[in-house]
């Protein structure tokens, strides 16, 4: 059965194409604020991450009325790394609603989420946005969506799916692209017609898919789905099973039920079939599991999440500077931590590694994990971290990585740097492309060719190219990369770094750390560009004499010093350095402090 007073969509596309702020102005246009209601910009992007990086992270749930009909929306992210998230929820959804930016045309996540929505052969609402970027070549990017949706194999229902033209920033539709439009009407009008209505049977026994979880401290875990068959009230007792894994088993009763409304949630006391509602009540349910009548248990499928490809070691901090900065700071609150991010992101796996105080955490990428340190740091949370490295298997007897599809849009006077800085790196140049003054670059690479290249990137770049990466399967080891071609610049003492020795350290490479900073043997302090590591000592002071006085010099000039971002600290970390993350510092430093035990392993090796 289907319902015609209900909608459930999901926003799909690249990153940047505008999916939060096109939400922003359809809660508007439909009257889900008070008119003098002060709601903030990408009102969707609620975590203090996101607001600051302009990047959706979790996919959101909202929801407004159009013509008396309730259209459920899901936000989702449009980086590669949060793939996962924009996976599950399309499970929640009948229709998906495609935005491609009208001058950047399809991207690498175009492609990934468009399959996804095609394979689940949901309903097809494409949108081309930003129509009003000077620009914007139209004609070019419907050709484009029409060429993605042939090579990806679509139905020929899915080729006919309708198009709009659109301004998320203005709030502006139409169904043509020379005719301007004034509202979004058109777009809510194309939903309502093309979006089928949820089907099921509101009097069958109750079976409910989780597809996103939630936490809050004081009702603990909330789960969220949309409601397969029959009705979900409060009080109702219910049993949670799991397609992938028979055992799951578990009893339990709702004790609060929720829907959304606008951007938040309203209390209910009952939802039928279609709806997708939030629920507390069952501390063990997770993603992926079922909640059914306990009379006729039956779980639902789930898709299967991509595994991960990038892994870093999450130790307990054992530097000199250990426990001073952090609240959370010993092996088992960072092991539970990790294990509460688990009920949440489902395209994260922590194990233990060798040691007892130290955990291996794989995730889709670099991002996905520097997010993840960002927020445990901010939390509290006091630990040290290894560099990114890929996950590898065996096939045949032969070892596998992980590639990527590269997408590099840059000025034509930037590409000879690009090309060869990727060369070097084992990227496959797979296609050229003019677009106006620029070109756009494609290349087929492995994973960790990219480590430590974004940085690199905005500087042959000056900081105008525009770098896109997704998931590319994997393929045969192909030898070893460099990526790193600076040295470290190593504090041979421990304690304040003073102008007087910074000016001596600053003539042998680039600082990193200021005057008055605190430092400790074996913490790096800057970075050389021989290659080699070279230490210094920043803490020594001018030794005064009878006939020498401090101010008898000239004052000491120390160059201004750059510091390095999180995401920056990662890229930089060399395989025999680790970085320290407190609330209030990150600090990379070698794995081994003391300077002489750093030298006899190094010549071991030499000579091994």
């Amino acid at each position: 059965m289907e319902r015609k007073d209900l909608r459930n969509i999901a926003i799909i596309a690249h990153v940047d194409h505008g999916k939060t702020t096109l939400v922003d102005q359809m809660l508007k246009q439909s009257g889900a604020f008070r008119e003098n209601q002060q709601v903030a910009e990408r009102v969707m992007d609620s975590g203090d991450i996101e607001r600051e990086r302009g990047i959706t992270i979790l996919a959101k749930n909202c929801s407004t009325v159009y013509n008396g009909v309730k259209i459920n929306i899901v936000d989702t992210p449009g980086h590669a790394d949060f793939g996962g998230e924009v996976e599950r929820v399309l499970k929640m959804v009948n229709g998906v609603l495609l935005l491609v930016d009208a001058a950047e045309g399809c991207m690498p996540q175009t492609r990934f989420v468009l399959q996804k929505a095609l394979q689940q052969n949901l309903n097809l609402v494409i949108a081309v946005n930003k129509i009003d970027r000077p620009d914007a070549r139209i004609k070019e990017v419907i050709d484009e969506v029409l060429l993605l949706l042939m090579d990806l194999g679509a139905t020929d229902e899915q080729l006919d799916s309708p198009m709009v033209f659109c301004s998320g920033r203005a709030g502006t539709a139409s169904y043509s692209p020379d005719v301007p439009g004034t509202d979004l009407k058109p777009l809510f009008d194309t939903i309502l017609e093309y979006v089928k209505g949820p089907e099921g049977d509101p009097d069958a026994p109750f079976q409910m898919l989780c597809s996103s979880v939630d936490y809050n401290e004081f009702v603990g875990r909330i789960g969220i789905g949309r409601i397969q068959n029959g009705r979900m009230k409060v009080g109702q007792d219910v049993q949670v099973c799991d397609w992938h894994d028979p055992s799951v088993s578990i009893k339990g009763r709702i004790t609060k039920l929720y829907e959304f409304k606008a951007n938040g949630r309203e209390p209910a006391e009952e939802a039928s079939a279609g709806d997708i509602v939030a629920f507390s009540g069952i501390t063990d349910v997770t993603i992926g599991n079922t909640l059914c009548d306990p009379a006729n248990v039956e779980p639902l499928p789930f898709v299967k999440i991509n595994d991960p490809t990038v892994e870093m070691t999450f130790a307990v901090n054992d530097s000199p500077f250990a426990g001073r900065e952090g609240k959370f700071v010993t092996s088992r609150q960072i092991r539970d931590r990790l294990q509460r991010e688990l009920l949440k992101d489902v395209a994260l796996k922590v194990e233990d590694s060798a040691t007892s105080d130290s955990f291996r955490v794989m995730g889709r990428g670099e991002m996905h994990l520097s997010i993840l340190i960002e927020t445990m740091r901010r939390e509290g949370y006091e630990l040290q971290v290894s560099p990114p490295k890929v996950l590898t298997h065996e096939e045949d007897g032969q070892l596998m990585e992980p590639f990527e599809r590269v997408v590099i849009d840059t000025p034509t006077e930037y590409q000879g740097a690009v090309m060869t800085a990727l060369g070097s790196r084992k990227a496959i140049l797979q296609q050229m492309e003019p677009i106006g003054t620029r070109v756009r670059l494609e290349f087929r690479m492995p994973s960790r060719g990219l480590f430590g290249y974004r940085s690199q990137f905005l500087t042959d770049t000056h900081g105008e190219g525009i770098l896109n990466t997704i998931f590319d399967g994997y393929d045969a080891w192909c030898g070893d990369i460099t990526c790193r071609s600076t040295g470290s610049l190593v504090s041979f003492e421990t304690g304040d770094a003073v102008t007087y020795g910074l000016f001596n350290a600053q003539q042998r490479g680039t600082l990193i750390v200021t005057p008055g900073e605190k430092v400790y043997e074996g913490m790096v302090i800057g970075y050389t560009p021989t290659g080699e590591d070279i230490s210094v000592n920043v803490c020594k002071t001018k030794h005064l004499t009878n006939t020498r006085a401090s101010g008898s010099d000239d004052a000491l000039r120390l160059v201004p010093v750059s510091k390095f971002s999180l995401e920056a600290c990662l890229e930089f970390l060399a395989p025999d350095e680790l970085l320290e993350v407190t609330p209030e510092n990150l600090r990379i430093r070698k794995r081994i402090l003391n300077h002489d035990m750093r030298m006899k392993q190094l010549k071991g090796k030499k000579n091994g």
